[in-house]
């Protein structure tokens, strides 16, 4: 909707901004509901915003003329996706009370890349593909998807460990954990508005998206030297800050990027993408380094457990190590993310030409601005 270049960069700013906002509310919210009411109403508060949701879709939003897709639903390719990312989750999620060598476990992720090679195959057949290839065949958009997404799953394992870390390790309430992630949150909104949303005119994305997920790697590295009773101000607020502003710098160009100059007919499927890549991203996060740390704390209480060790305080430490461990490897992904960004995003800046491979004729078509998964 938003093709000129600095009133793009406007919309992608406040968007960031009141999506960095949510997040900050619901991670309070969800805090006073868990300790005032139950951990149950974080689910079921979820259905009056949808409510608002549908019905602001329904009688606000107008759809550009031209995107309309009047095909048939490709049901293959729907039940093949689908089915092949819940076998992922699942065997990550198994792996953790089972084990890497059980059988289902193994017969979970055969399952997952066979589905979704049988995806990919039907795609490349099809008539009216669910998600057409020459979407994630464009270096520049698969970049960012792939990054985007390896991204977050780094980003989701550490709301995850944060979460237990400081409420069963040190002890804070859930309205005080909820308060603790606000520095994130505030370095994301600074990170999206005041620095991805101004530059993405002026400055080729992947020098955007490489150093901000570099930035954000560096924030998590700090959080590797997590311990029992390590300080909040000393070492997790600025590790957060850095993660924050990293990741908010990155996601802003990301996103534009993802739909610059994308035909009309691919607008919903390249936006639809970007939500995608962040939800599997979060999805297999959680389930993966879940399962890490999981084993890497069992095997700490294996190793430490001994007669006369003071039980309560070998747990807490156990568990610290299994954060830790899985959070090394958070570090890798987010290197691996900006690795990916520097290498495969080749077009030069939002203000300037379109991407490479991009078929736009002087002006860009109307696209839709992704949501944002928080």
């Amino acid at each position: 909707m938003f093709t000129d270049a600095k009133e793009r960069a406007k919309a992608f700013g406040i968007y960031g901004a009141i999506a960095g906002g949510g997040g900050a509310v619901g991670l309070i919210l969800g805090g006073f509901l868990t300790e005032y009411l139950n951990w149950r109403w974080t689910f079921f508060v979820n259905i009056p915003f949808a409510v608002v949701a549908a019905l602001g879709a329904y009688f606000v939003i107008r759809e550009p003329a031209g995107t309309r897709n009047r095909s048939p639903l490709d049901i293959p390719g729907v039940v093949l996706s689908t089915l092949g990312l819940v076998a992922l989750v699942y065997g990550f999620t198994r792996a953790e009370s089972e084990g890497w060598s059980d059988s289902v476990t193994i017969g979970m992720f055969v399952a997952s890349v066979v589905l979704l090679a049988a995806f990919v195959l039907t795609e490349a057949k099809v008539k009216s593909p669910l998600l057409p290839l020459r979407v994630l065949t464009e270096r520049n958009r698969g970049g960012v998807y792939l990054s985007l997404g390896l991204a977050v799953i780094a980003m989701f394992g550490l709301f995850l460990f944060l979460t237990y870390y400081l409420q069963i390790v040190e002890g804070y309430s859930p309205v005080k954990t909820g308060f603790a992630f606000l520095p994130m949150i505030a370095g994301m909104i600074v990170g999206s508005t005041q620095i991805g949303a101004r530059l993405m005119t002026r400055v080729p994305p992947r020098l955007l998206m490489g150093p901000g997920f570099l930035l954000a790697a560096v924030g998590m590295l700090l959080l590797t030297q997590l311990e029992v009773g390590s300080s909040y101000t000393g070492l997790i607020m600025p590790a957060q800050l850095m993660l924050g502003l990293g990741m908010g710098t990155a996601f802003m160009p990301a996103m534009s990027l993802a739909t610059h100059g994308v035909e009309a007919r691919d607008a919903g499927v390249a936006s639809a993408m970007v939500n995608t890549s962040q939800q599997v991203g979060g999805a297999i996060g959680t389930a993966l380094l879940n399962t890490i740390a999981a084993s890497a704390t069992s095997a700490y209480l294996v190793d430490h457990v001994a007669g006369g060790a003071d039980l309560k305080l070998v747990q807490a430490q156990a568990m610290v190590e299994g954060y830790t461990s899985a959070i090394w490897w958070a570090v890798g992904i987010l290197v691996v993310s900006a690795v990916i960004a520097a290498t495969f995003i080749d077009t030069g800046h939002q203000g300037g030409p379109a991407a490479s491979g991009d078929s736009v004729d002087g002006a860009e078509d109307e696209v839709k601005i992704p949501v944002m998964a928080h």
